[in-house]
């Protein structure tokens, strides 16, 4: 099914994207982007894929007024601090959103985006690979059902060598990125993690270095969810070339492994002797499974109540960061 889209920014990752929208049927009929390079860059990788060329309307508001009618979508990749204000102008103009991680910057406009979208009736799909993975979905609903007994301990870890991989990009700006590493390639492991315990944190704590940046570098947190289970994070930023990452879920029935990305998934139960990875279809995109939201061919895997939870959690990690690690009651949590 072709899908009439506007893309709302155009750089890297943008482009990253662009295979598989061009060949799963995005007809991209406009691009929004300020930066004339980025914009080149976007129409000869669209050339290469044999798209046609779309033209800039590099001010949304102006694209929105001249040719909303004409869109089904829009696939927003901009900095953190506009997806807020775009995502809700797009919804508004009628447009379904897919919208790159994270969602927000914090929960109050994470509920400002649900809103709109219930105001709207608009479908607002957040593009976190773990979010969207049918490995985390899956393991998800099992933790759901209790079939893996009561949820204990969660750990998850991210490294990766971002502070170098990052430094005199916008993503190590606070006003623009609303945090570092933490909230750019440590936002995978807080979605994936709020994700499979389909619950909010009642309680965090959180220490953060900055080592000698303007955002959070390394981070450690821990937290206690509603239901009384522990969970803790950590997240090294300024580490070697490459990423590394785990996340483990421990129930009183059995052991989840998997990824930050819901790249894998290993499952062992209670008298098993080792883990197995179950069947299940790869995830190719983001673009892909929020063309199945549209079509109504399943729920959508990553919604704003996800990025809600996770909102609440880095609110509550900010503010407990900047108490040298005091507890902080969560907004769901309550005092």
């Amino acid at each position: 099914m072709t899908t009439k889209v506007a893309l709302i920014g155009a750089g890297g990752m943008a482009r990253h994207h662009l295979p598989l929208m061009i060949e799963t049927g995005a007809d991209i009929r406009v691009v929004c982007e300020p930066s004339s390079n980025n914009y080149e860059l976007a129409l000869a990788r669209l050339e290469e894929l044999g798209a046609p060329p779309p033209p800039n309307e590099p001010v949304l508001a102006e694209l929105l007024d001249k040719r909303a009618a004409e869109l089904d979508a829009a696939f927003i990749i901009t900095p953190h601090n506009l997806h807020h204000d775009h995502a809700k102008m797009c919804m508004e103009a009628g447009l379904d959103v897919l919208l790159e991680k994270p969602m927000v910057l914090n929960a109050a406009e994470a509920m400002s985006l649900m809103e709109t979208r219930d105001r709207s009736g608009r479908h607002l799909v957040v593009a976190f690979q773990g979010g969207l993975s049918p490995q985390i979905r899956h393991a998800a609903a099992l933790i759901a059902a209790g079939e893996l007994g009561e949820l204990q301990t969660v750990t998850g870890m991210v490294w990766q060598g971002w502070k170098g991989a990052t430094e005199g990009s916008w993503r190590q700006v606070p006003e623009i990125a609303g945090g570092g590493f933490l909230f750019d390639s440590g936002a995978h492991m807080m979605n994936t993690v709020c994700t499979l315990v389909g619950e909010d944190f009642a309680s965090v704590a959180a220490w953060t270095d900055n080592r000698g940046t303007a955002v959070d570098i390394n981070g450690v947190v821990m937290g206690r969810l509603q239901s009384g289970a522990l969970v803790t994070l950590n997240g090294c930023g300024d580490c070697i070339p490459g990423l590394e990452n785990e996340i483990f879920v421990n129930l009183t029935s059995g052991v989840i492994r998997t990824g930050i990305y819901g790249e894998r998934l290993f499952i062992r139960r209670a008298g098993e002797a080792e883990a197995t990875a179950p069947e299940l279809p790869a995830m190719r995109g983001a673009w892909q499974q929020f063309t199945q939201v549209r079509a109504g061919e399943i729920e959508n895997p990553c919604p704003p109540e996800v990025g809600l939870r996770m909102a609440r959690l880095w609110d509550a990690i900010v503010e407990s960061a900047s108490q040298g690690g005091q507890p902080v009651q969560t907004i769901a949590g309550g005092s």
